[in-house]
């Protein structure tokens, strides 16, 4: 692991970091903030799934999680959301695909199978190595994220009761098998057989799911992919219909951008400090 940079964060530590990535086959970066209470003891971990274009360091420098990730003593995790450089055809031709994109699923078309293996990184080789490098508690573990990052958040944690204790999302892409930027990901990076995207669809998960673990989601209204990308009342209808725990607040006047993270980022890391720190 290659130390990039560090800096002193609320009397915590925000370090930036690259490590080989032996489920993608390239180097990788990732960012943990650790607050103060890591130095006596460990301590919980949220996992941030970012969205669309972005990389490890977008959370960390625009939503202003690490003050309240100091309050409660929780370490935050971001890592990259593709492999990057890799020379492939079109992988930097558009914003929805390829670079920034990774989806967080593990692709099986080529050319991208052999590096865009982004669940197996973000469920298994991520982890281990901030369980073992870093003063954590890896039985108190939380994740989640923004757009395709609220994707991958939902899905994953829906998929692994056994690995997280608590989820929740921002704008979400709840049901990526229905609209565009799903299909292009999933036709991309898993074939045409649409069978095999159900596994990375959180409204699909629900339906079959015996994991009951609540989902907690804010919805700005005034999100300009709210109707053709976000589509919650999707999720709304599938957990009514299945009886799955949601707390889906609607947010009149807020969009897409880190403006609205930032405005309801407390309110998700004392949701999840409340799971993680008192069960």
């Amino acid at each position: 692991m290659k130390t990039l940079k560090t800096h002193r964060c609320f009397e915590g530590e925000l370090g930036f970091y690259q490590h080989d990535s032996q489920v993608n086959k390239v180097p990788m970066t990732f960012a943990v903030y650790m607050p103060p209470q890591a130095k006596t003891e460990k301590v919980p971990v949220l996992f941030y799934l970012s969205g669309l274009t972005c990389t490890e360091e977008n959370f960390m420098a625009k939503s202003g999680a690490q003050k309240f990730a100091a309050e409660y003593g929780i370490a935050l995790v971001t890592m990259d959301t593709s492999p990057r450089n890799l020379g492939l055809p079109g992988e930097d031709d558009s914003y929805d695909f390829g670079s920034g994109a990774g989806f967080y699923v593990n692709a099986t078309e080529q050319p991208w199978a052999e590096n865009y293996q982004m669940y197996d990184y973000v469920v298994e080789e991520l982890p281990t190595l901030i369980f073992e490098q870093f003063n954590v508690d890896k039985s108190k573990v939380g994740i989640f994220g923004h757009s395709m990052g609220g994707h991958g958040a939902l899905m994953i944690a829906l998929r692994n009761p056994d690995k997280y204790r608590s989820v929740s999302a921002f704008s979400p892409i709840v049901a990526p098998t229905h609209n565009d930027w799903g299909k292009k990901a999933f036709t991309g990076y898993l074939g045409d057989d649409t069978s095999t995207w159900q596994q990375y669809d959180a409204c699909e998960l629900i339906k079959t799911t015996t994991n009951r673990i609540p989902l907690f989601i804010d919805q700005g209204l005034e999100d300009e992919f709210l109707s053709e990308y976000l589509q919650p009342e999707r999720l709304e209808a599938v957990c009514k219909a299945f009886n799955h725990p949601l707390t889906l607040r609607k947010q009149p006047g807020y969009d897409h951008s880190y403006y609205f993270i930032s405005s309801f980022i407390h309110d998700h890391i004392n949701y999840h400090a409340n799971i993680l720190l008192n069960g």
